[in-house]
């Protein structure tokens, strides 16, 4: 098999099974997956909160058999940053942002950008359910 590396972003709060199965086949794509982390203070600026810190994050993502390496997104201009850094051949997200990163195309023509579907858990619900099984 010819060397591919595979590069995924996300916040990847409160690991689960959806998380797990997108890493699963992201790696299932090549010979290396790199996870970008979204930051504290990236996800503040998308005026988003984690419930775990990055650092907690990165330990739970770093023992995970499928990702190779974390590494630290600190801004949306990252993923071009990492794509020509690490020579990535896939970029893959999850379907809800869909043409989000289509651009990264015109950049990196050899790019291929691909979106997996969604789980059928995500952190946002299984936040919900804590908050109203424990209020």
């Amino acid at each position: 098999m010819q060397e591919k590396t595979v590069l995924v972003a996300g916040t990847f709060d409160i690991l689960h099974e959806s998380h797990i199965n997108m890493l699963k086949n992201a790696r299932n794509l090549g010979t290396k997956l790199i996870v970008m982390l979204s930051t504290d203070a990236f996800n503040a600026d998308k005026g988003k909160k984690a419930y775990q810190s990055y650092e907690t994050r990165k330990f739970v993502l770093e023992s995970v058999r499928y990702v190779d390496l974390v590494v630290p997104e600190q801004s949306w201009d990252d993923k071009a940053l990492y794509v020509d850094m690490f020579d990535v051949d896939i970029f893959a997200m999850g379907d809800d942002w869909r043409g989000k990163f289509d651009e990264l195309k015109d950049i990196f023509p050899k790019l291929k950008v691909m979106y997996f579907p969604r789980g059928h858990l995500s952190s946002s619900k299984i936040k919900q359910d804590i908050a109203r099984d424990y209020q």
